[in-house]
């Protein structure tokens, strides 16, 4: 990795690598075949089983307000980086982060048009670091060189800081993969170190000077989460970022999995902080803080999942319906409930109990709480929510997630459906029709 080394130390001029690799696709194609994709995956989100069809009626909005939100804002960012309009992209994302704006889905509207800016960039390199067999191809550290150029020319300007570490973040968990260390190549795991140095030197000198920056603190957080990060300074730092928007659970849910033996911390931790996070933010969230850092831990954990305070969570998933009773956060929770939790079997008896009891609400949350469908949020959630899934076919992906959807609540209404009733949801809830 001594070229991505080298090119870190030197911004005055492009750095050449050759390799025998073929180019990948431009930029551009390569972001009109995602672009396409979606436009395909809107188009034919699939068709659900005739008999399914016919006993529920539910809205399915495509796409959901969250959905819209993301692209528009992704998009937002993306556009402004391919006119090279900096400064644009800098009020915008300076702008959404002082307010703390959020989607009704809980993302960060800063840190979703950073996602944007390098959005091109990261996919490029990701087709080639899945491509290559040998040494850096040029193509991969075109775009990076490029990030690290307007770094140059704005060495003051931390939203850039925070774009370009974000980039080498990306590119280093694309070299990584998520495999142990012992099954990585060397060359990649050398890369992944590389780029993560690399990320702290950018957004070192900004952490004491922005403080209260969001973005600036994620940034961080996303970098101390990587190569030799210690116990300690994960969980500070989650508590600085929850800290800084205790109304975002997104920060909550990562330092769980992140406070999880295999990464960073244990199991005495984990159920610490939940607890001192779920009283921090009880104004806002009851006791759902203790549900949100548990909420992706125990799922990919059974020994966490054994330990967990179960009357404490399952009150948590109703303070949290009541404190945000919108239609993302009803379909999250009930499809984590019924496909996360409610799939998951192991060697684990008391792990296997917890399951079963948090895969019992989904009942009480389909009834009393959705209201419309949300087919991805389904479908990801039959797959652990894990941010590293290649989906070949997002439209099939989320097909897969309505029939799941669909069965499910079929299930949960099956003695009013053999009654001969069709449940109908409307905008307070399902009802049973008389058909």
């Amino acid at each position: 990795m001594l070229q991505i080394k080298k090119l870190f130390k030197r911004k005055d001029s492009p750095t050449t690598v050759h390799d025998a690799t073929p180019p990948p696709p431009s930029i551009l194609a390569l972001a009109e075949k995602i672009a396409t994709t979606k436009r395909q995956n809107r188009i034919t989100r699939g068709a659900v089983p005739s008999h399914l069809h016919a006993s529920l009626r539910i809205e399915c909005p495509d796409p959901t307000a969250e959905e819209k939100l993301r692209d528009d804002n992704q998009q937002l960012g993306q556009r402004l980086v391919r006119q090279e309009n900096w400064q644009g992209l800098t009020r915008a994302i300076e702008n959404a982060d002082a307010a703390n704006t959020l989607t009704p889905g809980f993302m960060s509207v800063a840190e979703l048009i950073a996602f944007g800016v390098r959005a091109d960039v990261v996919l490029a390199a990701e087709h080639v670091i899945s491509e290559i067999e040998t040494g850096v191809a040029k193509e991969l550290l075109n775009g990076i060189e490029d990030f690290e150029h307007v770094l140059a020319e704005n060495p003051d300007n931390h939203v850039i800081a925070c774009i370009v570490a974000q980039t080498h973040i990306d590119i280093g968990w694309a070299w990584r993969g998520t495999a142990c260390d012992d099954e990585i190549p060397l060359r990649n795991l050398e890369a992944f170190n590389a780029h993560f140095e690399r990320a702290y030197d950018i957004i070192a000198p900004f952490i004491d000077r922005f403080p209260t920056s969001p973005l600036v603190v994620a940034t961080h957080c996303a970098q101390v989460t990587g190569a030799g990060g210690k116990t300690h300074k994960i969980a500070d730092q989650y508590e600085r970022l929850i800290d800084l928007n205790q109304h975002n659970p997104r920060p909550m849910r990562a330092m769980g999995s992140h406070l999880l033996p295999r990464w960073f911390g244990s199991y005495d931790q984990l159920e610490l902080e939940a607890r001192r996070t779920a009283a921090r933010t009880e104004h806002i969230w009851g006791a759902g803080g203790y549900t949100w850092v548990q909420f992706d831990a125990i799922s990919n954990d059974d020994v966490a999942c054994a330990n967990l305070d179960l009357p404490f969570f399952i009150d948590g998933l109703r303070d949290i319906l009541t404190r945000c009773p919108t239609p993302h956060t009803a379909n999250l929770l009930a499809a984590y409930c019924a496909n996360t939790m409610g799939q998951g079997v192991s060697e684990n008896e008391q792990a296997d109990h917890i399951r079963r009891r948090i895969a019992d609400c989904t009942e009480w949350i389909v009834r009393e709480h959705i209201t419309e469908l949300h087919p991805m949020i389904w479908a990801h959630a039959a797959h652990g929510f894990d941010n590293n899934l290649h989906i070949r076919s997002p439209q099939k992906f989320a097909a897969s997630g309505r029939d799941d959807a669909l069965r499910i609540m079929a299930n949960l209404f099956k003695s009013e459906i053999a009654a001969g009733n069709s449940i109908v949801f409307t905008p307070e809830g399902p009802r049973a029709i008389a058909t």
